[in-house]
């Protein structure tokens, strides 16, 4: 069974997303969001949450899915399992974000 694996960026991101948002609302929203966070990883392989492919022009393959006020986006790796590439926050320029 395929698992998923969150790459060097998204662990970044992660991390980046929990301390603003503990900042911003509490660390206990921070958690609730960050588990929602994985909950929407793990539905990734059993198609239960809706994913698309990466327009052409970002120059990269994989997908990618919405949630909540992200972008997170996601690859298959050469064993089959799934890559957590990045995750962008709606706002953010996401092809020069990618690329970068």
């Amino acid at each position: 069974m395929a698992k998923f694996l969150v790459q060097k960026a998204a662990s970044h991101r992660i991390d980046e997303i929990f301390r603003y948002t503990s900042d911003q609302w509490g660390a206990k929203q921070a958690e609730t969001y960050i588990i929602g966070l994985f909950d929407a990883f793990a539905k990734i392989k059993s198609h239960k949450i809706l994913s698309r492919p990466i327009p052409a022009e970002f120059g990269v393959d994989g997908f990618f899915f919405r949630y909540k006020k992200h972008f997170v986006y996601w690859r298959y790796l050469s064993n089959g399992d799934i890559g957590i590439v990045t995750i962008l926050h709606q706002c953010m320029h996401q092809i020069e974000r990618l690329k970068g």
